[in-house]
C-alpha cells in the first residue's frame, strides 16, 4: 500500500476541514438539551421535535449526493463556498423560525447545505494523501472535530436557561458563518482542472468494488451506533436515568472525550499498523460493548450503571471511523467526491432512520436503544468480515490514484 504524500495537507488546512466536519456534532449536539423547551415554546409534541433532528440528517444525506459528484466536475472550492454561503442562511431562518413547521424547513436546507463542507473535506483529503497517511488524516481530523461533541452539549445546557433555545441556535449560525470565513481564507483547490471529471461512469463503477463497500458498509453501520446513542441521549439520561441538564450535558461530554482520546490513540497506531488493523480492533471493541449494553438493559439492574458500557461503544469508534474513511476513498481513486458523497449520505440516510427506533419506548425506557445499537454493531462486524483479505481492491488501484 501507498503510504506517501501526494500534495500539501498543512495544519491550518486540516483545522478547517474538521471544522467543516464538526458542522454535524454541532449541528446536532447544540441544541439537544433544549428539547424538552423547544416542545413547550412551539406548542408541539416531542416527537416533533426529535423529527428536527431526522430533517437535518435528511438534508446532509441528500446534500452530499449533490455536493460529491459536482466537486468531482468543478473543483472542491467553488461547491464548498456556495454551500457553506446557504448553510448561513438557513441557520439564520433557523433561529427565528416561528413555528416547527419552519423550523423543519430550515433544519432540512440546513443539513443540505452544510453537507458540502462535509463531503468536500474528505475529498480534499483523498485528493492529497493516501494509504496509511490519509487514514491518520481522517483519525486526526476526528480529533479536531471531536471537540464539537465535547463542548456543543455542555454549551447548549449552560446557555439554554439564560438565552433559551433560539439564542442557542444563533450560535450555532455564527458557527455557520466561521466556516464560511475558514473555507474562503485557508482551503484552496485541490482537484486540477485536468483530473476533474476523469472518472465518469467509472467512478460508480469504483463504488461496486468489495474493498469500498465493506468499509463504507462498516463505517455507515458504526457511526448508526453514534446516532442511535445521541437520539435517545436527552431521554435517557434525563428520564430514564434521572439527572438535571448540566449533568447530562457533562455525561455527555465525557463519552465524546472518550471518543477523541481513542482517535488519538488510533492515529499514533496508524504510524505502525495498517489501516485495516486497527479497523479489526474497534470493530471488536464496539461488538463487545454493545453486547454488554444490550445485556444490562435487558436485566433488572437498574438504568444506573447504563453509562459505562455505553462510554465503551461511543469510544470504540476512534478505531472505526478514521480508519474505514480511509480505506473506502483508497479503494475509489479519481471519485473520491463521489466515493465521498455516498459515503456520507448511506451515513447519514441510516442515522435519519435510527433516530425514531430510539424512542419506541416513549423515552422511558432503554431497551429500544440498547437493541437497536446491538444489532448495529452486529451488522458492522459483518461487514468488515466480508473485507478483502489484503486490501485487493485498493491494491489494484493504487497505481492509477497517485498518478498525475
Amino acid at each position: 500500500m501507498n503510504t506517501t504524500s501526494r500534495g500539501t495537507l498543512t495544519v491550518p488546512l486540516l483545522l478547517v476541514l474538521a471544522l467543516l466536519a464538526s458542522v454535524a456534532p454541532f449541528g446536532i449536539d447544540l441544541y439537544l438539551p433544549a428539547f424538552p423547551r423547544m416542545a413547550a415554546d412551539l406548542r408541539t409534541s416531542d416527537t416533533a421535535i426529535q423529527l428536527t433532528l431526522t430533517m437535518f440528517l435528511l438534508g446532509l444525506a441528500a446534500g452530499q449526493l449533490v455536493f460529491g459528484p459536482l466537486s468531482d466536475k468543478l473543483g472542491r472550492r467553488g461547491p464548498l463556498l456556495a454551500g457553506s454561503a446557504a448553510f448561513v442562511a438557513a441557520s439564520v431562518l433557523a433561529t427565528f423560525s416561528p413555528t416547527i413547521g419552519v423550523l423543519l424547513v430550515a433544519r432540512l436546507v440546513q443539513g443540505l447545505s452544510a453537507a458540502a463542507g462535509m463531503v468536500v473535506g474528505r475529498a480534499v483529503i483523498a485528493d492529497l494523501e493516501t494509504g496509511r497517511a490519509a487514514a491518520r488524516a481522517f483519525s486526526l481530523m476526528m480529533i479536531v472535530s471531536g471537540v464539537a461533541p465535547v463542548i456543543a452539549p455542555l454549551i447548549g445546557s449552560l446557555l439554554v436557561d439564560s438565552i433559551q433555545w433560539r439564542g442557542v441556535l444563533a450560535v450555532l449560525a455564527a458557527l455557520a458563518v466561521a466556516m464560511l470565513a475558514g473555507s474562503a481564507a485557508v482551503v484552496r483547490e485541490s482537484l486540477p482542472r485536468e483530473r476533474r471529471g476523469t472518472a465518469g461512469g467509472g467512478g460508480f463503477r469504483l463504488l461496486r468494488g468489495r474493498g469500498y463497500l465493506s468499509a463504507t458498509a462498516t463505517f455507515v453501520f458504526a457511526f448508526a451506533v453514534l446516532m442511535a446513542y445521541i437520539s435517545a441521549s436527552p431521554f435517557l439520561y434525563q428520564t430514564v436515568i434521572g439527572v438535571g441538564p448540566v449533568a447530562y450535558g457533562l455525561l455527555f461530554a465525557l463519552n465524546a472525550l472518550g471518543l477523541v482520546l481513542s482517535s488519538a490513540v488510533s492515529s499514533r497506531l496508524l504510524h505502525r499498523r495498517e489501516p485495516r488493523h486497527v479497523l479489526a480492533i474497534g470493530v471488536g471493541w464496539l461488538l463487545a460493548a454493545a453486547l454488554v449494553l444490550l445485556a444490562m438493559a435487558l436485566l433488572p439492574i437498574g438504568a444506573t450503571w447504563l453509562p459505562v458500557p455505553i462510554f465503551f461503544a461511543v469510544s470504540s469508534l476512534g478505531f472505526v471511523l478514521g480508519p474505514a474513511t480511509g480505506i473506502a476513498l483508497d479503494a475509489v481513486p479519481g471519485a473520491a467526491g463521489t466515493g465521498s458523497a455516498v459515503l456520507g449520505a448511506a451515513q447519514f440516510g441510516l442515522g435519519a432512520l435510527i433516530s425514531p427506533l430510539v424512542s419506541l419506548g416513549d423515552g422511558r425506557s432503554a431497551i429500544p436503544m440498547a437493541v437497536t445499537i446491538a444489532a448495529l454493531a452486529v451488522v458492522a462486524a459483518l461487514a468488515h468480515a466480508a473485507a478483502p483479505a489484503k486490501s485487493a481492491d485498493q491494491t489494484a488501484h493504487a497505481t492509477e490514484k497517485v498518478s498525475p
